[in-house]
């Protein structure tokens, strides 16, 4: 049965570290065989490449080996097994025997809202790694897609000199596929690329310099031949999916050095004179395609390789030609060897890794169940909050629609004890309509302090009205026997401290707060604009107060005169959801 593809970080992390051996492994290869030819090594290194692209595949397809012995694991497991757990879950192994008690990443908010489950590393990681290799891979197919693109625009040379240049070099390789020779005003140096319909293209310069025709044609058709373009495409794979490891990218990049070092041996074996091929590779590196996102070669050097190459074209005494075919089985039977059991590799025993796998398996059900469990706990908490609101609210059974309202205002528990404990006997519809003007208990307290037993509809009409307590001591300061219903109208009618002691001041006597609305509720000057006064009828000897419907607070001086107060009624609260 094939494995199941998914990836976790405890993947991410054997992947590391094996591509990191592997990688690792193949770079000393090469440095111990510095002495051979730059094909032998050029095999050596793209037999690494290989290994590397095969290291996934090989690491889930191939059985667990555990070499180390079993007791080893004895005392490690459970750490190991908690380590596993804490990448996968956030919780330890440990509580996995409890489920009512695991320890998830589960984050309840004191106020009763749903619960905020923590992401762990271990669960963002595949996400973290998955990020660079599209990018990678996008880069790289956009590349391709160039060349073709370009390819398609290019014009066919038809240029005798490289045509028969073409020719010689085919014959002397034995390379016996068609090859276009095509012409590109976009390049600046020659490329090559493809395997079933290689492609050589050349710059507009290049083509001009005829005598230089043969050791450009063999640099490129020694590409072609020894398929150098699957090597770099395979090269630029390996490097996104080991983006995480150096040794990865130093391994590409000697390797497409000993694809270019492989090529230049293989013009100088074509009787090219040495010192021209390197005047050659002087003349081209001015003219490198180095703004150009190609995926191809050129016999044009980097400036980082330009050294190395020329060092080597003029040493005479360096081991040149391909790799024979027992050095190209030696190499891969060598990094085959190391690679398999490498990749089988395990640091647990199978029976600790079977029971890390079943703990995983159980931690993250664990942790389902926790989150479940967690709403659940929060729905159940609303719901004995707002019969703990019904319960001391009143004593008859709420309809939902009062239980809406009270949790819509913000009614809590908490709030009923406490405007209870003022003496406040109030039912639901007062609750909701002392809440939604802003009253607590620390208002009820002040206020009845200055107007001794003041009922809460009185307190609703004065909150809304816009009478703090220190409007209500500046009144009773002036007028002794001041009411609940007289510092409304006093309110309503715009009277304040300053109106009052402005009227003492010029001689006028008021002898209570019926005297001050009148005085008010005369026109001129002083008369406040945000009251809208109509007259009314005569003969009252007091000032009166009264609530209409609605919630229209009427007051009504002596002389007759009416002041009208609309006040906002409480919000209306959210409809029923019908759960039949």
């Amino acid at each position: 049965m094939m494995p199941e593809m998914v990836i976790t970080a405890s993947m991410l992390l054997g992947l590391a570290w094996k591509s990191a051996a592997v990688a690792g492994g193949t770079l000393l290869l090469l440095r111990l065989a510095r002495s051979r030819s730059s094909g032998e090594r050029s095999m050596i290194a793209h037999s690494g490449l290989f290994a590397l692209l095969a290291l996934p595949a090989a690491i889930l397809l191939l059985p667990k080996w555990a070499p180390l012995p079993a007791e080893w694991f004895a005392a490690a497991a459970p750490a190991a097994l908690a380590a596993s757990d804490l990448a996968t879950t956030g919780g330890p192994a440990a509580d996995l025997a409890a489920p009512a008690a695991t320890s998830v990443p589960v984050v309840v908010d004191a106020g009763g809202s749903p619960p905020v489950v923590l992401a762990s590393l271990g669960d963002i990681a595949p996400f973290l790694y998955a990020i660079p290799l599209i990018l990678l891979v996008g880069v790289m197919l956009l590349a391709v897609v160039r060349l073709f693109a370009m390819r398609g625009r290019a014009e066919v040379l038809v240029q005798p000199s490289w045509l028969s240049a073409l020719a010689e070099a085919q014959r002397r390789m034995g390379f016996k596929h068609g090859t276009a020779l095509l012409v590109s005003e976009e390049l600046r140096s020659p490329i090559s690329w493809g395997v079933l319909r290689p492609t050589i293209v050349l710059s507009p310069k290049a083509v001009q310099a005829t005598g230089e025709a043969e050791a450009i044609i063999a640099h490129e058709l020694a590409h072609v031949a020894r398929l150098d373009w699957a090597k770099l495409l395979g090269a630029r794979v390996a490097c996104a999916v080991f983006w995480f490891n150096p040794f990865v990218w130093m391994l590409a990049r000697e390797s497409h050095q000993l694809r270019e070092e492989a090529a230049d041996d293989a013009v100088l074996m074509a009787d090219i004179d040495g010192p021209d091929y390197a005047t050659l590779l002087v003349g081209a590196a001015r003219h490198d395609n180095k703004a150009a996102l190609l995926a191809a070669h050129g016999v044009a050097p980097a400036k980082s390789s330009l050294k190395r190459r020329i060092t080597r074209v003029l040493d005479g005494s360096l081991k040149r030609g391909p790799a024979s075919g027992g050095w190209m089985l030696g190499s891969f039977l060598l990094l085959v060897g190391l690679t398999v059991p490498l990749a089988a590799f395990s640091a647990t025993a199978p029976e600790a890794q079977k029971t890390a796998e079943e703990s995983r398996a159980v931690a993250v059900a664990a942790r389902q169940e926790a989150v479940a469990a967690s709403r659940s706990a929060v729905a159940a908490k609303a719901t004995a909050e707002d019969q703990a609101v019904a319960a001391a609210a009143t004593s008859r059974k709420l309809t939902a629609e009062e239980l809406v309202s009270l949790r819509a205002v913000g009614v809590t528990p908490e709030y009923v004890a406490e405007m209870r404990e003022q003496g406040v006997p109030i039912n639901a519809d007062d609750m909701i309509a002392a809440k939604a003007s802003g009253i607590d208990a620390s208002y009820v307290r002040s206020m009845r302090a200055i107007v001794p037993n003041a009922d809460i509809g009185e307190l609703v009409g004065a909150r809304q009205l816009g009478v703090n307590t220190a409007f209500a001591r500046d009144m009773k300061s002036h007028f002794p026997g001041v009411q609940m219903d007289d510092l409304i109208a006093l309110k309503a009618m715009g009277v304040d401290c300053d109106f009052v002691t402005d009227m003492q001041r010029a001689g006028v006597t008021m002898r209570d707060a019926d005297d001050a609305i009148a005085l008010r509720a005369v026109p001129g000057p002083r008369r406040p604009v945000a009251v809208k006064a109509a007259k009314g009828p005569r003969g009252e000897r007091s000032a009166t107060v009264s609530v209409g419907p609605g919630g229209v607070i009427e007051a009504r001086s002596a002389d007759g005169r009416v002041a009208r107060i609309e006040v906002p009624e409480p919000p209306e609260p959210p409809e029923v959801p019908d759960n039949r």
